[in-house]
């Protein structure tokens, strides 16, 4: 039997169709109007020490912010070459926040898609509802089981160079926010969520230095509009490699917008302590163009080996950095205080221990996208 959808059900696993005619409320409506999109509220709660280093983030906030509205709009309009609906973006990012489990995100996501229309329920629409959510799912939570095949899916069912790339960066974003959420409430000591039979995906094999070359064909200069434009101008100088960008400009504004919240982490956090937490995070996910950004050494050549070699030969406030960089990328919906108090009694400050956990969310998206979108990266784990 096909299955069918009918507008206004909203399902946190929203890949099981149904036939009820009935709408059904969102869980937690009022969830999808909160003011602050990014943070959902959390800055509200933060007192003392915590509300005075969120403050002190706030380019990172504000920068965050646009993106989130440049990638999921209250209303968007589709296009011959931007075939993406609303639908597509909210439901990829509720898929997201299902993968890492952070419960807030997964309240806005779902109260947001509640009052949206889906696909009409034909087998082409669900075909193509099946390969955006099962691509979310394989790229949120395990990028090395993302590879040339997995692309020609997405080609298949009629999405775009264009939508390619701002369906990744949709997923990025939330995978971002979901551990830079996940990092705040571990921050504030509040509970984690548990769920049960959750396996951890493995880390990536092995990382290998090689050339990044990109899986699609990358915006030609002369089609150029004129945010693309003005996103190559700003980001050509600071972002490598090139080749990537000018693929990334598919999307202009969220390039540019992106290319600014980089811009704004990197004002905050450029210490040694996040330049290890982002080598961690690439190397779990087996991201090689991040991961030999870190400068070669004894630390970096038994990280190449494993997290475990790492720890072997780091001194105690590398170990604390390893150890948070790795749980927050591995499974954010069990990071704790736990994780955040041996950095705290190695001398950090919150606000430091704070970009180590903004450069980790960061890389989570970096790698996903380099991972997705190009060859010359590690595909298998």
């Amino acid at each position: 039997m096909e299955q069918r959808r009918y507008p206004g059900n909203s399902h946190w696993y929203h890949e099981t169709q149904t036939s009820l005619p009935a709408q059904r409320a969102a869980l937690v409506p009022e969830a999808a109007d909160i003011p602050d999109r990014f943070l959902l509220g959390l800055m509200q709660q933060a007192e003392g020490e915590l509300k005075a280093v969120l403050q002190q983030a706030q380019p990172v906030q504000l920068a965050s912010r646009d993106l989130y509205q440049l990638l999921l709009p209250g209303q968007m309009t589709t296009s011959l070459t931007h075939t993406l609906t609303l639908y597509d973006r909210v439901s990829t990012a509720l898929t997201v926040a299902q993968v890492t489990g952070i419960q807030r995100l997964c309240n806005h996501y779902a109260a947001r898609l509640n009052p949206l229309p889906g696909p009409d329920s034909s087998r082409e629409s669900n075909r193509r509802l099946t390969q955006i959510t099962e691509y979310a799912r394989q790229l949120a939570g395990q990028p090395t089981l993302i590879d040339s095949a997995a692309l020609q899916r997405l080609d298949d069912v009629g999405l775009s160079a264009p939508d390619i790339i701002s369906f990744s960066q949709t997923i990025g974003f939330v995978s971002y926010q979901a551990r830079v959420v996940a990092g705040i409430h571990a921050l504030m000591a509040l509970p984690v969520r548990w769920i049960p039979g959750v396996t951890v995906p493995p880390d990536a094999v092995s990382v290998t230095q090689q050339g990044w070359h990109p899986a699609l064909a990358a915006l030609e200069p002369r089609y150029a509009a004129a945010d693309q434009l003005e996103a190559l101008t700003f980001c050509l100088p600071v972002m490598q490699p090139d080749a990537f960008v000018w693929l990334l400009a598919h999307d202009g504004d969220v390039l540019n917008g992106w290319g600014h919240l980089m811009q704004a982490l990197s004002d905050r956090h450029d210490s040694a302590e996040s330049a290890l937490a982002v080598a961690v995070t690439a190397r779990i996910n087996g991201s090689s163009g991040c991961f030999y950004r870190y400068p070669p050494g004894d630390l970096r050549d038994a990280l190449e080996q494993s997290i475990e070699a790492a720890l072997n030969v780091a001194d105690e406030q590398q170990k604390a950095v390893i150890l948070l960089a790795a749980q927050l990328t591995r499974s954010p919906e069990r990071f704790s205080a736990a994780h955040v108090q041996p950095l705290r009694e190695a001398g950090l400050t919150a606000n430091a221990v704070f970009s180590v956990i903004l450069s980790t969310a960061a890389a989570a998206w970096g790698n996903r996208l380099m991972q997705s979108l190009g060859s010359g990266e590690v595909k298998s784990g």
